[in-house]
């Protein structure tokens, strides 16, 4: 199989390189800057720029582009750069993938696309919720429109969030348990639902290589917990007390907007679509896949 990835030079696009390569796939790599080697080709896609040659005879489009969500401050500046960076090259790849009638897109999402469903199960059937995020998730998945048209087939991956050994949403969280200060986020009964950075990788492939999937599809593994639950569960693997409760008024006052709709709320969503075809997760509570990356 022929596969082009952009937004390859992330935490999950360098390990699903090397991932199909390791499968025996041919990679091309889509970058911004000038090529360094085999592999890569440049595209810019504010200019709408991607040379049609490095998708000929492609089997599968796998787009993983769009700025961090938690990394800055939410001001109108920097949601529209998070609407930008998402959106503009998905509508690229989408067009590119209908122009060389390409069978496969696979498009990045995220469980943010729910919006704040509290305790209640959250399959690939439930509706989209209200939010910045929620809306920012719609737009990127819609983005996809042009591909679907022409008859792809989408799989839209709505992700949760990926624990890694190096990296990843553990990345800000290691240090500060080390020192003593892990604690529950506001009521702690907001669902934080995880996912190791084995079985994303491996589950991006999966929907890449079996074609009986398509549309929406959760990468979350297949228990979800609560924050107070993954509090407790981090602080005894790195061998630390987590006594310590932040409200929800200071975490507002410090990261605004991205509090109230990224840590204090929550989406208890499942992986149906994925268990329905067979796949398998190598890490299935959290306590086993924080055991692979402490």
């Amino acid at each position: 199989m022929r596969v082009v990835i952009a937004g390859s030079s992330g935490l999950i696009g360098t390990a699903l390189v090397a991932e199909f390569r390791r499968a025996g796939h041919d990679v091309t790599r889509l970058v911004r800057r000038e090529p360094t080697g085999a592999g890569e080709v440049h595209w810019d896609p504010p200019a709408g720029l991607l040379d049609s040659a490095a998708l000929r005879g492609t089997d599968a489009v796998i787009n993983l582009c769009g700025a961090g969500i938690g990394d800055k401050r939410w001001t109108a500046a920097r949601k529209q750069v998070l609407r930008d960076s998402r959106s503009t090259p998905t509508e690229v790849l989408a067009a590119a993938v209908a122009e060389h009638g390409i069978a496969t897109m696979v498009n990045a999402s995220a469980v943010g696309f729910y919006g704040d469903t509290g305790a209640t199960p959250t399959d690939e059937t439930a509706r989209n919720g209200t939010g910045f995020l929620a809306e920012l998730c719609q737009e990127w998945e819609s983005a996809t429109a042009a591909a679907a048209t022409a008859g792809a087939r989408v799989v839209r991956v709505r992700s949760g969030l990926v624990l890694a050994r190096d990296g990843g949403f553990l990345a800000p969280l290691r240090p500060l348990f080390r020192l003593y200060g892990g604690g529950r986020l506001g009521s702690g009964r907001q669902y934080w639902p995880w996912i190791s950075l084995v079985d994303e990788v491996a589950a991006i492939r999966f929907v890449t290589e079996h074609d009986t999937l398509t549309g929406p599809v959760n990468l979350t593994g297949p228990n979800p917990v609560t924050n107070a639950e993954f509090t407790k569960t981090l602080g005894q693997w790195l061998g630390r007390p987590t006594p310590w409760i932040v409200p929800g008024f200071a975490l507002k006052a410090v990261l605004g907007e991205f509090a109230t709709e990224g840590i204090l709320v929550g989406q208890r969503a499942v992986p149906r679509a994925l268990e329905r075809a067979g796949f398998t997760f190598r890490y299935e509570t959290l306590d086993d896949a924080l055991a692979a990356v402490r």
